[in-house]
């Protein structure tokens, strides 16, 4: 069985599918692995999945990156219309990390950096991702101009940030927690209405000034389209109860996530309400690839 990951290793998304895998290999009696296949904002991993064969062997782990890439690169196809839910794994806020030679540690600090220095810029983990949807939106409410660098995932972001080769990131806090605690960056905001458990002294960007910024993102797991729906009943049964997992909630826990689970009804709702979100909002923001 296969879990394809369209970013690269190091980020959330590996993180929550190796996770996930581990859990399944045991239950299922059988190897899950885990294939990176990274580029165009993700969408060569997902149009892989979309593309297999609908027969459970191969199963699509991504965000909400399903969601808002159609839209900035104008696909000829919405990934949140053709691919078919499984299940709602986790949520997690997106957050601010910034490498100490920016001199800032708060948000307003940022924003002033900003106004003084508009060649300030911000990795994601690539063009069409949340991310780069957050920080257009960030950039506009806040009234500055930040320089989008994207990469092929998290970690490559991370990378660059704590070397300093970028003064700032939007990434999901899974890759950059340890790092903030080691003080080589600092996380001065996230993207949730109310603070993360785990992350309760980082203020969030609502609580920064900015009422309206909120974006939560999700991770989930989708099948090829034709996938039968007894075997997506099958797969929702066998992630759910990897959900309950101890040593994997553990390990959410300190990688920022919050397991969900649920019917595959309930993630496609969520995820074709958050398609029409981000269609608005890339619209609003004329957010292109370019």
């Amino acid at each position: 069985m296969k879990f394809i990951v369209p970013l690269a290793p190091g980020g959330a998304i590996d993180f929550v599918a190796r996770a996930c895998g581990e859990v399944l290999s045991r239950t299922l009696g059988h190897q899950i692995v885990v294939e990176n296949r990274t580029g165009a904002g993700g969408t060569v991993g997902m149009n892989s999945a979309m593309e297999s064969a609908p027969d459970g062997y191969t199963v699509l782990i991504t965000n909400d990156n399903a969601a808002s890439a159609p839209h900035i690169l104008k696909l000829p196809h919405d990934y949140t219309k053709t691919l078919v839910p499984i299940i709602d794994l986790a949520h997690q806020p997106l957050v601010l990390g910034v490498h100490p030679s920016l001199g800032v540690n708060s948000v307003a600090e940022y924003v002033a950096r900003a106004k003084k220095s508009p060649a300030v810029g911000f990795g994601s983990s690539g063009v069409g991702s949340n991310q780069h949807v957050l920080g257009e939106w960030f950039a506009r409410e806040a009234g500055v101009k930040l320089d989008h660098i994207p990469y092929r995932g998290a970690g490559q972001a991370v990378n660059d940030l704590v070397a300093g080769h970028v003064g700032s990131a939007l990434l999901g806090p899974t890759a950059l927690i340890s790092h903030h605690k080691a003080g080589t960056i600092k996380i001065i905001g996230q993207s949730t209405a109310t603070r993360a458990p785990t992350l309760p002294d980082i203020p969030t960007l609502q609580e920064s000034g900015y009422k309206d910024l909120v974006l939560d993102v999700w991770y989930a797991a989708f099948a090829p389209p034709g996938t039968p729906p007894a075997l997506v009943k099958e797969l929702n049964a066998a992630l759910e109860m990897s959900l309950k997992d101890p040593k994997l909630r553990e390990n959410f826990e300190k990688g920022s996530l919050e397991p969900i689970g649920g019917p595959p009804e309930k993630l496609g709702e969520l995820a074709r309400a958050d398609s029409i979100k981000y269609e608005r909002l890339i619209r609003e923001l004329n957010i292109r690839a370019g």
